[in-house]
């Protein structure tokens, strides 16, 4: 049921909550605790009943560590990518790394502009 609600409220939604748990996640590793999902969820309007919640917990949580990896949990409403998004994904990341030379993870617009000419 939860699937199908992500599934209708459109991809903006479901990548605007990938975004709030990266922002979320002080420490970047990758986690959630239960709070912070329930939180995550109902500042995306996302709410559902507490037998719900703990049913939806349950599964994500499945080796009981009290926290979500919210990369598994995007897999799980997303589903596996197809070869060609793969593709795609490995395409942008190679270019990626060649525009983020320092490896600080941003790419400041005078990098860029450094490598790539629009004429």
């Amino acid at each position: 049921i939860f699937r199908e609600t992500l599934s209708k409220r459109g991809v903006r939604v479901i990548t605007g909550l990938g975004k709030y748990f990266r922002q979320v996640d002080k420490n970047r590793n990758g986690f959630l605790s239960q709070a912070a999902f329930k939180e995550a969820l109902k500042v995306f309007h996302l709410e559902m009943p507490e037998g719900d919640f703990e049913s939806l917990w349950l599964i994500l949580d499945d080796s009981k560590s009290d926290k979500v990896d919210y990369g598994e949990f995007t897999r799980a409403v997303f589903g596996e990518m197809n070869e060609y998004r793969k593709a795609f994904v490995r395409k942008v990341s190679f270019a990626y790394m060649k525009l983020d030379f320092n490896k600080t993870g941003s790419v400041p617009m005078v990098d860029i502009r450094k490598c790539y000419c629009a004429k």
